[in-house]
């Protein structure tokens, strides 16, 4: 039965190519056809998927530098940690060292000193925290390297005082 179809259909094709139906059979057939809202069009999607995928694109290029500076300042904030460590532990060292051999060193112009530089590492320090820069790191890491400084020469005054202190006493006995 299938082949006595084709053949049919096969014979008399160009009787069926050469009727078109009139417009009114075709508004009946689209009146019948479900409605279709814009968002069952494919081509809104594509357009969408498109604009997602360039947007998505842009933002993820441009967070880029946002989360490689990120990194870097929280690598200086690490590296800085290990460095204050370090340096820390040497500073107070020395200031007990001082504050076992002297009474006080609270009037002289080393106190001073000392007070105004500890009073801009406290600055220095919030500006890390705020904004970590390799310039803020090298500025604290000089503030701490001066009040190295300054607390060796304190050590080596104090160590040329005692040294005259007991000359003096060998030579008044």
């Amino acid at each position: 039965m299938n082949n006595s179809l084709k053949d049919f259909i096969d014979n008399n094709r160009e009787a069926f190519d050469y009727r078109v139906p009139t417009d009114k059979v075709w508004n009946q057939i689209e009146s019948k056809l479900p409605q279709t809202s814009v968002w069952n069009d494919i081509r809104i999607w594509r357009v969408a998927a498109i604009v997602l995928f360039g947007i998505s694109g842009l933002l993820f290029f441009t967070n880029k530098p946002v989360l490689k500076q990120n990194q870097q300042q929280a690598q200086l904030q690490g590296e800085f940690s290990n460095l204050e460590k370090f340096y820390t532990d040497q500073i107070a060292e020395k200031v007990e060292w001082i504050s076992d051999t002297r009474d006080t060193f609270a009037d002289d112009q080393f106190a001073q000193d000392f007070k105004k530089l500890d009073a801009m590492y406290q600055v220095l320090r919030e500006q890390m925290k705020i904004n970590p820069t390799e310039q803020v790191k090298d500025a604290l890491v000089l503030n701490m390297l001066v009040r190295i400084d300054l607390l060796n020469q304190q050590i080596q005054k104090l160590e040329e005082s005692k040294r005259a202190d007991r000359a003096n006493k060998e030579t008044d006995i």
